[in-house]
């Protein structure tokens, strides 16, 4: 939809007014000084992560939320900058000054700084050589948090198998071995796995929501939503149907999964569109796949409602399922901002597309709104950060209200006009005619309209500054000045007692509690009796 802006750009009269703002700092410095850490142990923890999403996509991102609404949108507020605590985090890896998303995903969830490119390998890993991942493994906080007893999942609107779901799950010297097809021969050789294989076997993971169905299936097996494009085909040289043997698995588990439900035997679904994920009963799996896209998913703004879910409807599916493990659970929720084969915010950056990457940006936000409506903060650690931000920026002396996609008032030395949003780099640089060409109204508007870009390259880049983590829950107030960004893995491990924080002070108490609602032992053996009936039966 195109925003249309206020009729008077004048800000109210109200805000004239010392008293107004007087007012507004009073009842916020009311709430500081009210506010105290909440010391107890998590249950739960969400990790939203806005792949791309920078200090400067979050300021427009809440004007163009305000806009959406009908207001001018400068004094909109997301729904993560409602979270007491905050932080910055240092996003460098071992052998960048700016990062990409292999390596900032290894330090957030696993824990360690890592190489660019690498995915849940220390830094002694060499990118690209299979051989240097062997020992030097590291475990992310999902695994940690399932091996704890969680449940736990996995939510993004880019392929399941992309560097940043993929430092949750993988061990890869390198990002882009999303099925065996994409390895160099010696990688095989050397008993390297690619990423798809390793989703399905390293970790026992509840729920992968997300797209990347071509790289589970065989070479020319037919996708089911597009069975008449050989280009949406699996690409597996292996002949094996991952997902398949992922169903197989842990419908052969049944019931003796998890023993602790005292319910009806519980099993695994597979699904690929919106239709299947909303017929799935939240208490009829204990594990649900479902792949929405050959590849990534689509923009927000170019979803098909009806057959594809939204990040929202993902993430609120997940949590109804993952949070009836009285254990509690760990959930990665990705959106990239970036308009290219990512996270959405992080593929719209990438593709200078600035409108595709604000609306993902704006249904992260709504993703935490809801997370926030499922869950407590009594019990749930919520965090929210970037791995990274873009070059990336607005300004040109815009006036209240003016659309955050609208024109500068006033036009460059070249006597041409220009968008407020601009990008250091990336594929809008243009010159036509010796000059650049002026930008205009309402083309700008457009969700596919490239605002211009300083230096000419093919895709956008990455930049190196700070990003933001914001907290709310168990601990959040550990989320708190200048971080490097492998800190907040330590920090949610700590949180939950997970490795290498399990036996902290407090958690022995912590654990008692989350395995106080367990089931009594008597409907635990009637299970395993009627499970073990179940083997005999099959044998």
């Amino acid at each position: 939809c195109t925003w249309m802006p206020p009729a008077l750009l004048s800000p109210p009269d109200a805000e004239k007014t010392p008293g107004y703002w007087n007012k507004g700092a009073r009842r916020r410095l009311e709430l500081a000084l009210a506010l105290q850490p909440a010391a107890q142990r998590a249950k739960n923890i969400i990790l939203f992560m806005g792949d791309g999403m920078g200090v400067s996509t979050m300021s427009a991102a809440r004007i163009y939320k305000g806009q959406l609404a009908g207001g001018s949108g400068e004094e909109s507020v997301l729904a993560m900058e409602t979270f007491p605590h905050m932080a910055l985090a240092k996003t460098y890896t071992i052998d960048r000054q700016v990062p990409d998303s292999a390596g900032t995903g290894t330090a957030y969830l696993c824990g360690v700084k890592a190489n660019a490119k690498t995915l849940g390998l220390s830094g002694a890993a060499v990118y690209g050589k299979c051989h240097t991942a062997f020992g030097n493994e590291v475990d992310s906080v999902l695994h940690r948090a399932r091996l704890a007893g969680k449940s736990v999942g996995i939510v993004t609107t880019t392929r399941v198998q992309h560097a940043s779901p993929g430092a949750a799950y993988a061990h890869s010297a390198s990002r882009g071995w999303y099925a065996d097809t994409n390895m160099p021969k010696e990688a095989l050789l050397d008993g390297c796995k690619d990423i798809a294989y390793q989703l399905v076997h390293n970790t026992d993971i509840n729920v992968i929501l997300g797209g990347g169905r071509m790289y589970m299936t065989p070479r020319r097996t037919p996708d089911p939503e597009y069975p008449e494009d050989p280009d949406q085909n699996g690409t597996r040289k292996d002949g094996r149907d991952l997902i398949a043997e992922w169903l197989s698995a842990k419908q052969e588990e049944g019931v003796c999964h998890w023993l602790w439900l005292c319910s009806h035997c519980q099993g695994a679904r597979y699904v690929w569109d919106k239709k299947g994920l909303d017929a799935v009963e939240d208490d009829s799996v204990s594990h649900l796949m479902g792949l929405f896209e050959p590849k990534d998913m689509r923009y927000e703004l170019n979803r098909n409602t009806s057959t594809d879910p939204s990040i929202v409807e993902m993430t609120e599916k997940a949590i109804r399922i993952l949070r009836r493990n009285p254990n509690g659970f760990f959930l990665f929720v990705e959106d990239d901002h970036i308009p290219r084969a990512g996270g959405r915010i992080d593929h719209g950056h990438h593709s200078g597309r600035a409108k595709q990457a604000l609306m993902e940006a704006v249904m992260l936000d709504r993703a935490v709104a809801r997370a926030g409506e499922l869950t407590s903060p009594a019990d749930t650690l919520t965090v929210v950060t970037a791995d990274h931000s873009h070059v990336f920026t607005f300004g040109g002396s815009t006036p209240r209200g003016n659309s955050i996609f609208g024109l500068a008032p006033k036009k460059a030395k070249d006597k041409r006009a220009y968008t407020s949003i601009l990008y250091g780099n990336g594929p809008g640089y243009s010159i036509r005619d010796g000059a650049r060409p002026a930008a205009s109204l309402p083309a700008a508007e457009d969700k596919d309209y490239r605002q211009q870009a300083a230096v000419p390259l093919e895709t956008e880049t990455h930049s190196g500054e700070d990003v933001v983590v914001l907290a709310q829950g168990p601990m959040a107030h550990l989320f708190h000045g200048v971080q490097e960004q492998h800190y907040i893995a330590h920090a949610m491990a700590y949180a939950a007692c997970l490795e290498p924080y399990a036996t902290e002070p407090g958690c022995r108490a912590a654990h008692r509690a989350s395995h106080g609602t367990q089931c009594s032992p008597q409907p635990l053996l009637t299970l395993l009796a009627l499970c073990m009936a179940g083997l005999i039966v099959r044998g």
